[in-house]
């Protein structure tokens, strides 16, 4: 093992431990708290919601499908990993701009960061995946996209059960739906908006907005880069750990 590999895979470990935590007392009152907000809003605001953002991720999702480069073949894994390290400084420094300006331009433009962002998150993994050699024309692939989207921006309730999907993914796969509609769109929705309300919230407020939305912006792809990253360096390992010795 290279002093290179050997530190990947203590950044990986020190990640997976971090996924892995039980909810502080913090999270479990947030939570709480979370909850119980939910309850207040009407079945049809939920529901309209839900809509909105499955609309959004799916139309992001499939239209990213026809702008996403083949998966890169023949190339050393550090080699991929530093490729992608590019890639996510290039989408922090457009998702920084953008924040910037809508942050800038008031309520309305405030609100119009919402679905740029989204757009620029999706394509992101999308790029990530075809840097680390998986097709996203497989289905079972774009839901693992969704999947590690969701580790990324959740509770530490819902990380847990969604980082043990994604660490047994070659046998939770084989259990995925058939039908895309089956998918737990109202989980996805509500807490990826519970993990950004209150970061975003403040980059609709005057004279501070620019400033918000560029900082938040920077982290939420910060934080988005990095898991996906860990997300297919576990898979990586767990490729190879698998693979049989040479005789």
């Amino acid at each position: 093992m290279n002093p290179d590999e050997q530190q990947t895979r203590i950044e990986l470990r020190a990640w997976q431990l971090r996924m892995q935590r039980r909810p502080s007392f913090l999270n479990n009152f947030a939570h709480r708290v979370q909850v119980r907000l939910n309850a207040l809003l009407p079945e049809k605001v939920h529901q309209a919601i839900t809509a909105a953002i499955k609309q959004m991720v799916r139309g992001v999702l499939f239209g990213s499908r026809h702008t996403t480069s083949k998966p890169l073949a023949g190339v050393a894994f550090a080699a991929r990993e530093a490729e992608v390290r590019t890639r996510i400084r290039d989408y922090r420094t457009m998702a920084t701009a953008e924040g910037a300006v809508t942050g800038a331009g008031g309520f309305l433009l405030g609100l119009a960061d919402f679905p740029l962002l989204l757009g620029l998150k999706i394509k992101l993994l999308f790029d990530t995946a075809a840097l680390y050699g998986y097709d996203v024309h497989d289905y079972t692939e774009r839901l693992y996209l969704l999947y590690v989207f969701q580790l990324a921006f959740s509770s530490q309730h819902t990380r847990n059960a969604t980082y043990r999907r994604l660490a047994d993914w070659d046998a939770y796969r084989l259990s995925l739906p058939l039908n895309p509609e089956e998918f737990d769109w109202r989980t996805f929705q509500q807490e990826y908006r519970d993990y950004i309300d209150l970061a975003k919230m403040a980059q609709l407020v005057p004279v501070i907005g620019a400033a918000v939305g560029a900082v938040a912006n920077y982290k939420l792809i910060e934080q988005l880069g990095d898991t996906a990253m860990n997300c297919y360096r576990m898979r990586h390992f767990a490729a190879e750990e698998a693979r049989p010795l040479p005789r």
